[in-house]
């Protein structure tokens, strides 16, 4: 069944199901006001008679025997007044006035008759007033259900139509949401679901709309992932393959020196598929972490001293900052060695001669420790930022494929940093230089 026919089947049974209560309810009120006027409207005279009966019942030692010789409407100062009295067991006991019996007890008005709190009888009392009223009773009743009911009718075809209206308008956002999800379904990555509300479907739709970006933006990714690997893994395979092929057309003894490329290609790619392996697995939270207690301060004093050659051959000084006492994280140290090495080597290979790179460490509140690798290179432009992480990821002016990397580097340093519950951001300017920022949480001590 479809959603709107749902929603149209509830609100038409509530509104049938109010309507009918209304009624019920208008009626039962309007039967017992009735009632209770017109026992108002002879309350005397049932007081009167009720309170013969009564005393006659305890004088004759609580029997009705010869109360059919009392004559209680000599009293009664109506016109015709008849009455009907019968005991406990329905039997008739007393009859006086002129009107059948059958017209006392269904146009007449009743009332019980008690002795010390319990019923001993019943009293029917009848004249040609009360009769009118009583007629009254069953006519007014009758005749507001029926008013109510031709009215509730037209209300309810009027209700079922705002209804019916309501619930094609709800359900409305809910059919170009499905035909876009059914469009995805399809494969068509990417789709949309245009509509502008600013309620909850507003909000289902945005989060429809970014689901489908992202998968479109993933599918792209692993296209060029798919295409990169496989363009990496031509180069050396093409080196490897032509060379052998010179080699045996050759059919000369081979020396070692000419083994030597095929060497270095085999390095390279064991190491891209090392670099792969590693990627994959930090990025599906399976990378094994040997995390202890690490001085960071002196890793990265350490690190700065063993690439300070690398750099001092084009005139590039590191300079360390460390503006907090609380250094010693909870990490992996050879993971973040590798993390550091990357940011420091990419760092000293963009900086120009005669620049500096700076390293801070500061903590900005008492709950992560902040690392700063900042160089004066050439910079990055910003439509690159967002994706420098990605895998593969090039720039003409930041990366490229001579620099010997396999272009896996920065991913892989942040794969390793989320890895630590961390995080690493990058801001750049073309010419002016690059800064990463690295924030790593403290070890949170348990209370014993």
């Amino acid at each position: 069944m479809r959603f709107h026919l749902k929603i149209f089947i509830t609100m038409a049974l509530t509104i049938v199901g109010i309507i009918f209560i209304f009624v019920a309810l208008t009626h039962f009120v309007v039967q017992r006001s009735i009632e209770a006027s017109i026992h108002e409207f002879r309350n005397d005279e049932m007081t009167l008679l009720a309170s013969k009966l009564t005393d006659y019942y305890v004088h004759n030692d609580g029997s009705w025997e010869g109360v059919g010789q009392t004559d209680l409407l000599q009293e009664i100062d109506q016109e015709r007044p008849s009455l009907l009295v019968m005991d406990n067991d329905k039997q008739i006991i007393l009859l006086q006035g002129n009107s059948p019996m059958k017209l006392i007890t269904r146009l007449g008005v009743t009332e019980a008759i008690i002795d010390q709190g319990e019923p001993i009888g019943q009293l029917y009392y009848y004249d040609p007033e009360v009769a009118y009223f009583n007629k009254m009773l069953i006519g007014i009743p009758i005749s507001v259900v029926i008013v109510l009911i031709g009215s509730g009718l037209l209300l309810i075809l009027l209700a079922l139509l705002i209804a019916y209206q309501l619930s094609r308008w709800l359900a409305s956002p809910l059919r170009v949401l499905i035909s876009s999800i059914e469009r995805l379904g399809k494969g068509e990555l990417g789709v949309q679901a245009h509509f502008q509300v600013n309620d909850e479907y507003g909000k289902i739709a945005d989060a429809f709309n970014q689901m489908s970006a992202k998968l479109q933006k993933a599918e792209e990714l692993r296209r060029n992932i798919s295409a990169d690997i496989a363009h990496e893994l031509r180069t050396p395979l093409t080196i490897i393959g032509g060379k052998l092929d010179d080699l045996q057309q050759k059919g000369q003894p081979v020396s070692p020196q000419m083994l030597l490329p095929l060497q270095d290609e085999l390095i390279r790619l064991n190491r891209l598929v090392e670099d792969l392996r590693t990627l994959s697995l930090a990025e599906a939270g399976k990378l094994t972490l040997n995390k202890t207690d690490t001085d960071l301060a002196h890793l990265v004093q350490q690190l700065c001293s063993e690439l300070e050659p690398f750099a001092e051959e084009k005139g590039i000084s590191i300079q360390m900052e460390v503006s907090t006492d609380r250094t010693i994280l909870f990490v992996d140290p050879s993971r973040m060695k590798q993390v550091l090495i990357n940011l420091l080597t990419n760092a000293i290979h963009y900086t120009p001669n005669q620049g500096k790179i700076f390293v801070r460490m500061l903590n900005q509140d008492n709950r992560r420790l902040t690392l700063i690798v900042e160089d004066a290179g050439i910079g990055i432009a910003s439509e690159h930022l967002p994706y420098l992480f990605d895998r593969f990821y090039r720039t003409d002016e930041a990366r490229t494929r001579e620099s010997g990397g396999t272009g896996l580097g920065l991913s892989i340093a942040k794969q390793y940093v989320v890895s630590h519950q961390g995080t690493i951001e990058v801001e750049s300017k073309v010419n002016e230089g690059t800064r990463f920022i690295i924030q790593l949480p403290y070890k949170v001590e348990r209370k014993e």
